[in-house]
């Protein structure tokens, strides 16, 4: 079984392509990307290389990568070659226009008509049984759900105000219904705000999370200045992430179309503050207002796309867990201090 990762040179897909290695010592992946392996993608893979092909090209040209991907003989495909246009958590970064005014035409092309060429590839193929989709919370609207304090669920709540949400829903539903016309067995997968190993400024993607951003600056010696400690989120590991998406990629049967892959429970800026002193006691942390913060969240936007997401489908249909929100954040500053080194 060899599995297919577009986007897999980035943050979230290069977890899942090593995830997959390591889990199957005996099986190989192959990435579809625009970008090559830059120094710390090389670093990342250097364990698992021997087994893993890159292919260089872009998502919407089929004719730069269709006929290579067919001699790989691939069974799975995790689609997560995207444009992320999203730039939020700064006074500075609040200030300017919103990222998707840059580039509104790409950020449809590529999120929108990518997925159709991979999903044209893919129904035409012999040997692809498996298809996930990797969607996204911007999927879901700002409020709800209406019975708070429950977690939001994958049915109803969707409303997209973003292009990158708009392109992510479209594609959702595109996804679905190649799998009624061409009987795949395909999913979408919704993240929560996602942090971890490979988190890094790409060309399709240059945002971090708050527990990357605190933990960045604990480990600079850096004072935290948050406009807030009340702000949440759902935020997941990416390691915990990329475990999800590949057991909903090997799962026996898929029983619903959309699957929320969070930690199904909300974190605040000052909780992920004290999980940071835990191992950097000298951590120094000031609540400002926002034209001097550095870590800039609204405290009102606490439910909907912002809140808790429910991950019980995903339980119940692969058995997968999250670790505990402290642990992972743990797991993630040893490994920024190990990288470091």
């Amino acid at each position: 079984m060899n599995l297919l990762i577009t986007g897999g040179t980035g943050f979230v897909m290069s977890v899942v392509a090593r995830q997959w290695l390591e889990q199957h010592p005996d099986r190989r992946a192959v990435i579809l990307d625009r970008a090559g392996l830059d120094e710390t993608a090389q670093a990342w893979f250097a364990p698992v290389r021997e087994r893993l092909t890159v292919v260089q090209g872009d998502v919407r040209d089929p004719s730069g990568w269709a006929a290579t991907l067919d001699r790989h003989e691939i069974s799975a495909v995790v689609h997560g070659a995207t444009v992320t246009p999203i730039s939020r958590g700064s006074a500075q970064e609040a200030a300017r226009a919103p990222p998707e005014s840059l580039i509104p035409a790409a950020i449809m092309d590529v999120n929108l008509m990518g997925t159709v060429q991979l999903l044209e590839w893919a129904r035409q193929s012999a040997s692809v049984k498996r298809f996930i989709y990797i969607s996204s919370g911007s999927v879901y609207r700002h409020q709800g759900p209406d019975w708070a304090p429950e977690p939001l669920p994958e049915d109803g709540y969707v409303a997209p105000l973003t292009l990158y949400g708009i392109s992510k829903f479209a594609s959702e539903m595109v996804v679905n219904r190649y799998a009624d016309l061409f009987g795949l067995s395909a999913a979408s997968v919704r993240l929560s705000s996602i942090y971890g190993p490979m988190d890094r400024a790409t060309e399709s993607r240059n945002f971090r999370h708050v527990p990357n951003r605190v933990a960045q600056m604990a480990l600079d010696g850096e004072v935290v200045r948050p406009n807030s400690l009340k702000p949440v989120g759902d935020y997941l590991h990416s390691v915990d992430a990329a475990q999800a998406i590949l057991a909903l990629t090997e799962a026996s049967r898929l029983r619903y179309r959309h699957y929320n892959v969070a930690s199904g429970v909300t974190t605040s800026i000052g909780d992920i503050i004290n999980w940071a002193k835990q191992r950097i006691p000298d951590l120094r942390f000031e609540v400002t207002d926002e034209a001097g913060a550095n870590v800039i969240q609204d405290p009102a936007l606490a439910t909907g796309m912002w809140g808790a997401y429910d991950i019980s489908r995903l339980e119940r249909d692969t058995g997968w867990r999250p670790r505990e929100g402290r642990d992972a954040f743990h797991d993630y500053m040893d490994w920024l201090v190990a990288s470091r080194s």
